[in-house]
């Protein structure tokens, strides 16, 4: 008959256990923070064709040709030429985020997640009351970046454009050569 080795066990101090439970804490707490910083933090912008010069400032205005797709099947919900964005105030986060890691002259693809676009509100067409944008909807913005400048020379700007267009109005024709026509104004995000 085989003989068992046995090994008397040695009483638990006091103490010990709640240092065993304060380690799986501490292990349970570093490991969610590591999976904290290892998700995707942000926007995604991928360079189509490549930009030159500086990049636009978080108080600029960009002018922007662009493509809104909804991300899961590529339904477009908005699209505009030459249309001036100011990036501090009435853009959604990511939007703003993303153009400012543009450059003048360049093509590029920002996708933005559901938290830095709309979250957990849905999006409809004000004229209509139609949902363009259903809730917690990652979004994808094709985008050409055509020109950028400050707020103040974007005001300027605007208003040199009015005494121009108050002007012609009072010669009796608008840009366009038709008389009394209202000038072309761009979409406004």
């Amino acid at each position: 008959m085989a003989e068992v080795t046995q090994v008397p066990l040695q009483p638990v101090k006091k103490g010990s256990l709640a240092k065993v439970w304060l380690g799986v804490a501490l292990a349970v707490v570093l490991g969610g923070g590591l999976a904290w910083l290892t998700v995707p933090a942000g926007v995604s912008v991928t360079e189509i064709t490549p930009g030159v010069g500086p990049y636009p400032g978080k108080s600029d205005v960009v002018i922007v040709n662009y493509v809104g797709k909804l991300a899961d099947g590529g339904k477009i919900f908005d699209q505009g030429k030459n249309v001036p964005i100011p990036l501090g105030q009435g853009t959604i986060g990511g939007f703003a985020e993303g153009l400012v890691k543009m450059q003048k002259g360049g093509k590029y693809t920002l996708e933005i997640p559901a938290e830095k676009a709309y979250g957990a509100e849905p999006q409809t067409n004000p004229a209509t009351g139609e949902e363009v944008i259903p809730a917690n909807s990652d979004l994808t913005f094709e985008i050409d970046l055509l020109e950028f400048m400050s707020e103040a020379d974007f005001q300027r700007r605007m208003q040199m454009m009015q005494q121009l267009q108050q002007m012609q109005q009072g010669q009796g024709a608008a840009p366009g050569g038709a008389p009394g026509a209202a000038p072309a104004t761009p979409p406004t995000q």
